[in-house]
């Protein structure tokens, strides 16, 4: 669709140039035509007889409203009156409004009265709002809700990222949990989402193209089976919200990163040969993790550490350098960051404290000012360091780890760091790295994220978050990522986000997790619920191939099993295989009579080791099912190990043939389970112990990447 985007420009440069925040009435009237977004007739009256000239001109009944750049909450200052049927009503209310307005406000400078046509409620319309809001982590988010009142007290709202695509915009009014009030109930006709989705596109290209417009309101848009109306629109203006953000390009940082993680020379400021110090620890676990490029310790007094060569500065080093370790306390950070810029270091890997989150954010901005002027990028600071296990690399003071793998870790709080470094040295994870971010001063979660799209050695990213610095750079990286690989996100502080104070429905709605939630899906993340999910969820993952469909059979030994692996299957978002006629009675073949097919099947407990095994291997052959979940209880007659070792020899006999399915299990039993559990691990099946939630969740974060990334049945 074409807009009239000189009409705006023209109504924005004029509020701007008068130092006004918001627009009036007929402006935002005048700026929804410009974008073809559907309201109400209306006009503006600046006199009590105009207003009832206008009222029967427009048709009655109509509803008037103040008209002030002072008051925008026009309810609350008695500024609106409802159902004017007569001409002498309008000049009844358009008294009774200017008096209201002056008696809540004196000095409130009055423009006039809007007067508009007044839409049918009730029956087969309902009040939605629909809105935009500048965000600080995001930038520009529309949002979509049913309106009026229930806005407020259900806040059944969606978000998404501004620009917003038609298939995106339809999905929101699909997302909210009372959608099926659209549908129509009672008798009611269903409303027409297109229509509505077609505003949202429209306020969304409006502030993608204006982001002066802080927060926009349409609330309440009437939407019914003929199409949707924005009853009222209103526009805060602020010159500050349009203002760009600074940015690297993904191919100096991905140039930056590469030098990082992958460095020819490792210089350890603050090297010490006394145990105990930072400065120690990072050269010991550099040393003797088996990294193979030039490590050079830094320390004033020179000499050796561990056996090698100290330089009492940076610039002292004979070679290049790519990354700076820094040992030392914060005051002294600056003063070795100068020496790194001059000797053209890619990297400041700042372990030390007593910074922003002591308070010291100036010597903090100070610090992050001086990197910048030498184009050297800094991770932390206030972190453990990082590992990089492909090249052998444990820049940290915390414990060497050394199981390679695929999965990459990342972490703002340096506990949540530790427990994933004993969560992967217990469960026999291999990594790809392990990285603190702390403060992120500098590098953040979508620079980590565009080195591991390319990094052959990740197959899937985990990260542990408590804020996002630049939230649109991270949800456009992982759009891009997530295509490609797995990115588990778990971001702390679902509860405690705090009031947030806006001028706009939208606005106080968008201060809530829900934001985060939205647009990390919109993203293709899949989102941990908790710390012990994002790791579960990082270690079975990439064991699960790419499910061919939907169908999910569920085969158990035990009926209160099944039930719970049932329940846990609706939680994720899994669909049960309703099983035909031909295939129950293939189950039954393998089942005694007083077992049951349909899903779950149940083998019941006594059953030898044949009829998991039949079972099972029918499960994989008929291509109809697409995962299988598998529930064992622990009997004589089929102990754990000989569970676990038929159910990876069946998975691997028909893996041979080119036959790979999601298999997850659920051992219930004695603590030969645990062992079990493991030994399936080690052989492809994601297993559990003591659990019939923790696979199914793990089943399904499986699928919701693989939704979310268009490989499902690829």
């Amino acid at each position: 669709m074409t807009y009239d985007k000189a009409a705006v420009q023209s109504i924005l440069d004029q509020a701007l140039a008068e130092g006004r925040t918001s627009l009036s009435a007929p402006e935002a009237k005048l700026v929804a035509d410009a974008y073809g977004i559907p309201t109400p007739g209306e006009g503006l009256a600046t006199t009590a007889e105009g207003a009832a000239g206008l009222a029967a001109e427009i048709g009655f009944p109509v509803v008037l409203k103040i008209v002030s750049p002072d008051i925008l909450h026009k309810t609350e200052a008695g500024g609106v009156v409802v159902g004017v049927d007569s001409a002498e009503a309008a000049v009844t209310a358009y008294e009774q409004i200017v008096a209201n307005a002056k008696a809540y406000q004196a000095d409130a400078e009055i423009t006039g009265v809007q007067v508009q046509k007044m839409l049918v409620t009730g029956g087969d319309v309902q009040e939605v709002i629909v809105g935009a809001v500048t965000d600080e982590t995001f930038g520009k988010i529309v949002a979509f809700g049913l309106g009026g009142v229930l806005v407020e007290v259900l806040k059944d709202v969606t978000f998404r990222l501004a620009p917003t695509s038609a298939a995106e915009a339809r999905s929101m009014v699909d997302g909210i949990s009372a959608h099926e009030m659209l549908n129509g109930v009672r008798g009611a006709k269903p409303v027409d989402k297109d229509a509505i989705a077609a505003i949202i596109t429209k306020l969304s290209d409006l502030v993608e193209d204006f982001p002066q417009f802080a927060e926009v309101d349409l609330n309440p848009v009437l939407a019914g089976p003929d199409g949707a109306t924005a009853v009222d629109f209103r526009i805060i203006v602020d010159a500050e919200a349009g203002k760009p953000v600074e940015r690297y390009s993904q191919d100096e940082i991905l140039t930056a990163m590469t030098r990082i993680m992958k460095p020819r020379a490792v210089a350890v400021i603050g090297a010490s040969n006394e145990d105990g110090k930072i400065g120690n620890s990072v050269m010991k676990n550099l040393v003797n993790g088996g990294y193979q490029g030039d490590i050079y310790p830094i320390n004033p007094k020179g000499g050796e550490v561990l056996g090698l060569k100290a330089f009492p500065s940076i610039t002292d080093v004979p070679g290049d350098v790519d990354v700076a370790v820094f040992a030392v306390p914060a005051k002294f950070v600056g003063g070795a960051l100068e020496q790194c810029g001059q000797k053209g270091v890619a990297g400041a890997i700042l372990i030390p404290s007593g910074f922003a989150e002591t308070g010291e954010q100036e010597l903090q901005d100070e610090v992050v000012a001086i990197a910048k002027k030498h184009k050297v990028r800094i991770l932390g600071p206030n972190i453990y360091g990082y590992y990089y296990l492909p090249e052998s690399l444990c820049a940290t003071f915390c414990t060497p780890y050394d199981v390679k793998g695929s999965v990459a870790l990342s972490s703002q709080s340096g506990g949540i760091g530790m427990a994933i470094l004993g969560f992967s040295r217990s469960s026999r994870m291999g990594v790809s790295a392990i990285v603190g971010v702390g403060n992120k001063a500098d590098i953040d979660e979508d620079d980590l994220l565009t080195f591991f799209e390319t990094d052959d050695n990740t197959n899937l990213i985990a990260m542990h978050l408590e804020d996002l610095k630049d939230g649109r750079a991270f949800a456009e990286t992982a759009a891009r990522v997530s295509k490609k690989k797995p990115v588990v996100v778990l971001k702390a502080g679902r509860t405690a986000m705090g009031a947030r104070a806006a001028s706009s429905h939208t606005g106080a709605l968008a201060g809530n997790d829900k934001v985060y939630d939205d647009i990390l899906r919109q993203s293709g993340v899949v989102r941990a619920p908790g710390l012990n999910e994002m790791l579960q969820y990082a270690r079975g993952i990439p064991l699960l191939p790419t499910p061919k469909g939907e169908n999910v059979v569920i085969i158990t030994g035990a009926g209160g099993s099944g039930v719970l692996l049932s329940d846990a299957c609706v939680d994720n978002g899994l669909q049960l295989m309703t099983i035909p006629p031909d295939l129950d009675t293939a189950f039954k073949k393998f089942i005694p009579p007083f077992g049951a097919a349909g899903n779950p099947v149940d083998i019941t407990g006594g059953e030898p080791p044949s009829t998991y095994r039949n079972t099972v291997a029918l499960g994989l052959e008929d291509d109809r099912i697409h995962a299988l979940i598998l529930g064992y209880w622990h009997t004589i007659v089929t102990p754990p190990m000989v569970f676990a070792k038929l159910v990876a020899e069946v998975v691997e006999e028909y893996r041979a043939k080119g036959i790979d399915k999601p298999v997850v299990a659920s051992l219930s039993g004695d603590v030969e389970v645990e062992e079990a559990s493991q030994y399936l691990f080690e052989h492809g099946v994601v297993a559990y112990p003591y659990t019939t939630e923790t696979p199914v969740q793990v089943l399904g974060a499986k699928y919701r990447w693989a939704r979310n990334a268009g490989s499902l049945g690829s």
